[in-house]
């Protein structure tokens, strides 16, 4: 209460009947409620110009379940990601049920919404991005990406499990990888696919760093 007070954020107290009836349905307040507006996001050239190179962003094309929106963002904020790029339509609202997900990991990593995601990943293209999806069907394997597509800005784009990526991403899309399954499960839920993906592209991105370094 003395830290909230000391950022200027008024503090309320109530009685616990009151509290419990400002939650909603199976929420668990611990005795403290936090009352917040919808969380920020920035244009996309902000996004873009955050943090220092290699950046990584993650583009979400059609994932409206918030559990894999925000196991994502969990997977994304971990790994060091500077932002997440969503849609304005088919994608989930960065809603309590993602910050849940998220572990809280949205209130950290920015996020960006675009209307049109091809076009966006274009102006990434343009504005020297590397743009990676994630795709089961992929020819190339992610463990067996060249170096030299390590070391520059990378954008990677996971699509909504059983429709994948859709065409017109497909198309403005530098590379296709996919992870290599040796089991029967043909393939990961989203969350587990983009850790996968995105901690492969931090280790190697460190990797190849390590190595130049080692030429100087």
């Amino acid at each position: 209460m003395r830290a909230a007070q000391a950022l200027g954020v008024p503090v309320r107290r109530v009685a616990a009947e009151e509290l419990a009836r400002g939650l909603a349905p199976g929420v668990q307040s611990q005795g403290v409620v936090l009352v917040a507006g919808p969380l920020p996001t920035l244009p996309l050239p902000a996004l873009a110009r955050m943090g220092s190179s290699p950046r990584t962003l993650v583009a979400l094309d059609g994932l409206e379940d918030p559990g894999n929106v925000g196991a994502i963002a969990r997977a994304a904020e971990a790994c060091g990601a500077q932002g997440l790029i969503l849609t304005r339509r088919r994608s989930s609202p960065l809603s309590p049920a993602v910050a849940r997900a998220s572990a809280g990991a949205v209130e950290w990593l920015a996020a960006s919404r675009v209307p049109n995601l091809p076009r966006a990943l274009n102006d990434l293209k343009e504005n020297g991005f590397w743009v990676f999806g994630s795709d089961p069907e992929a020819p190339e394997e992610l463990f067996e990406l060249p170096e030299r597509l390590l070391r520059g800005d990378r954008v990677v784009v996971f699509g909504a499990e059983g429709r994948g990526l859709r065409r017109g991403v497909v198309k403005v899309l530098d590379h296709r990888v996919r992870i290599p399954m040796d089991g029967e499960v043909a393939s990961l839920n989203a969350g587990s696919a983009a850790a996968v993906v995105l901690y492969e592209l931090r280790r190697r991105t460190r990797l190849a760093a390590e190595v130049q370094l080692s030429y100087l």
